[in-house]
């Protein structure tokens, strides 16, 4: 069905300084992004034309901006600045975002903690 179509970044990774402890944002810890772009791709199947498509770059720098250069407090707060940013600034329909911290200062053993945030144009 046109426009159900994906583009999917898978684990992006970039040290970021989010955290609601003041040590988690003054040292920085690791942070993975998966992506996942919902737009129409019928014209870029054919064209095989970049300008017919979403620029992977653009979507990766959009990532990487707010994970390296902004600070949240939270994991939502972090996901939703990344979609607010990639439904706004790329040609897309709709945008699922997972971010994951794998460095997680609780008391027990777990393999990261995640938000995911999914969002469409209005």
């Amino acid at each position: 069905m046109a426009g159900d179509d994906k583009i999917i970044l898978k684990n992006l990774v970039f040290r970021g300084h989010h955290g609601v402890l003041a040590a988690e944002r003054e040292l920085g810890q690791r942070f993975e992004v998966d992506v996942e772009l919902r737009l129409d791709l019928s014209r870029a199947m054919t064209s095989d034309a970049l300008p017919d498509t979403v620029d992977y770059s653009r979507a990766f720098a959009i990532v990487r901006d707010e994970v390296e250069r902004q600070q949240y407090r939270l994991l939502e707060a972090l996901a939703g600045a990344i979609v607010r940013r990639l439904l706004g600034e790329l040609p897309v329909t709709a945008v699922r975002v997972q971010v994951r911290k794998p460095q997680v200062p609780l008391d027990g053993v777990l393999s990261y903690t995640a938000v995911e945030i999914e969002r469409s144009q209005p």
